[in-house]
């Protein structure tokens, strides 16, 4: 893992009356006393290269992002350099979220892929909560989804079984990925290594690959270099007897 190597862009490359992610039928629209608002909340965009560590557990952080373009995940470490990865962030999501209100981030964030980030002044917070309560709304909404995802993600580790939760694992970030607009290309790939599945799971190394080789073999998907490509997206759900998320449109900040 790179230490942080995210840098400032030097102006604006997407105005928030222009954002690519806005036309998605995935997110709903903002008023138009909202918008403008959120054009002054956001201070910039921020590059961040692959591998790069976006934000530190422990850190104290004065922005928020919204993912603009890219992949992340989300983890904690033990003391001996465990890992486990708590959960995926794609175009879209909010990021820092958790250290702004709480004083500290409680988890890491780092890139999977190159990312585009729109960076937020945390300090703009109260002005949101205290004049926009349909935005603050939104903030809400946005951490009852992350609460959502991970009691979903926990009940996969507690009750599916090996190969199911993989199948639930990949079905689920797809399912994410597509609403979010990532890769509009058939099959999708997924920007992920085995080792990456391992420490969301619990499981070893070993036994990871010999339950991918599972779901390869019953051509639900494909391994290569770049990462996992969903080749049966509901032969995956089927086997993780799971109905997918099921969400409407939701929030963009």
């Amino acid at each position: 893992m790179s230490s942080q190597s995210a840098h400032p862009a030097a102006s604006r490359q997407y105005p928030c009356e222009e954002c690519p992610l806005r036309s998605l039928p995935a997110f709903r629209a903002f008023e138009k006393q909202e918008l403008s608002f959120v054009s002054t909340f956001k201070r910039g965009e921020l590059a961040v290269d692959k591998g790069a560590t976006v934000l530190v557990e422990g850190s104290h952080s004065a922005h928020l992002y919204t993912v603009l373009s890219g992949w992340a995940f989300r983890y904690k470490l033990l003391p001996d350099g465990r890992r486990q990865i708590l959960n995926f962030s794609m175009p879209g999501d909010l990021i820092g979220l958790q250290g702004s209100l709480m004083g500290e981030m409680q988890h890491s964030v780092e890139a999977l892929s190159t990312m585009l980030l729109c960076v937020f002044e945390r300090e703009q917070l109260q002005d949101l909560y205290r004049n926009y309560p349909g935005l603050a709304y939104d903030i809400t909404w946005i951490a009852s989804r992350e609460e959502r995802m991970l009691d979903e993600n926990l009940f996969s580790i507690g009750r599916r079984t090996a190969l199911e939760r993989a199948a639930y694992l990949i079905a689920f970030i797809a399912s994410r990925a597509r609403s979010a607009g990532v890769n509009g290309k058939t099959p999708l790939r997924i920007p992920i290594t085995q080792q990456h599945i391992a420490d969301t799971l619990g499981l070893s190394l070993v036994h990871t690959n010999k339950t991918i080789r599972k779901l390869m073999d019953r051509k639900l998907i494909l391994w290569r270099d770049g990462g996992c490509e969903v080749v049966d997206y509901d032969g995956l759900k089927k086997l993780a007897r799971w109905e997918g998320l099921g969400e409407e449109r939701r929030p963009l900040i």
